[in-house]
């Protein structure tokens, strides 16, 4: 990404800090669904970039958790790729380094938004009974957290089975003026108020096929909407 865009903010798990100045990529640099033609006004985080931050985060989380059992709690649908992809990084270095990671994978979803705004009614589906998280350490996988709001009540619902212990991982964290203070343990990138598509980050379910995470266009927001 161009230089003086993006930072890097302090400590290990700060995220890489994406300013509001950042423009993105031009579309036509990259490969994507011709479907979405006209949908996307830019590629905002490439996937090779997505792909990089997460084996660093799976890295980090190996180095404060290994040689701990953890429960895995996958938050759907927006966290199903990058909790893919970040459990087989630590796969990978159970594999090949002197700690380990003992993993079971668990799911929940959440969903709160219509069109691109997130409502007051949160509904969590799946996680009626989650009491095999009892006593455990349990590492929550979520794609995006905006105003932190969703994550809160997520978490609360989480500390009524008496986990052990409860780490988040986020790939994006978005800079809103509402914001609660519910910042993940481990951090992707932190970017801009902006409603950004892809990477499993849908639009009212469209875009979760797009490998790269972009910026939906006015138009696209228009033709998808309900």
């Amino acid at each position: 990404m161009a230089d003086g865009l993006v930072l890097k903010s302090p400590g290990k798990d700060g995220g890489i800090v994406i300013r509001d100045d950042w423009p993105g990529y031009r579309l036509d640099l990259f490969s994507y669904p011709e479907h979405y033609s006209g949908d996307l006004e830019c590629v905002y985080i490439p996937h090779g970039v997505i792909m990089d931050r997460t084996e660093r985060l799976a890295r980090d989380i190996m180095d404060d958790l290994g040689d701990h059992d953890i429960v895995v709690l996958c938050v759907l649908k927006g966290g199903y790729q990058f909790c893919a992809d970040l459990v087989e990084r630590i796969k990978g270095l159970n594999r090949n380094s002197n700690k380990t990671l003992p993993m079971r994978v668990d799911f929940i979803r959440l969903k709160s938004y219509l069109n691109d705004q997130s409502t007051q009614d949160l509904h969590i589906v799946g996680g009626e009974d989650l009491s095999v998280l009892s006593g455990k350490n349990v590492l929550v996988v979520e794609g995006i957290v905006d105003t932190g709001k969703t994550m809160k009540t997520l978490l609360s619902h989480v500390e009524a089975f008496k986990p052990k212990m409860i780490k988040v991982a986020g790939l994006l964290v978005k800079r809103v003026p509402s914001g609660s203070g519910c910042q993940p343990d481990y951090v992707g990138f932190e970017i801009p108020n902006l409603f950004v598509v892809g990477y499993a980050l849908d639009y009212n379910e469209y875009f979760r096929d797009l490998n790269h995470i972009c910026v939906i266009s006015e138009s696209g927001k228009q033709k998808y909407k309900v």
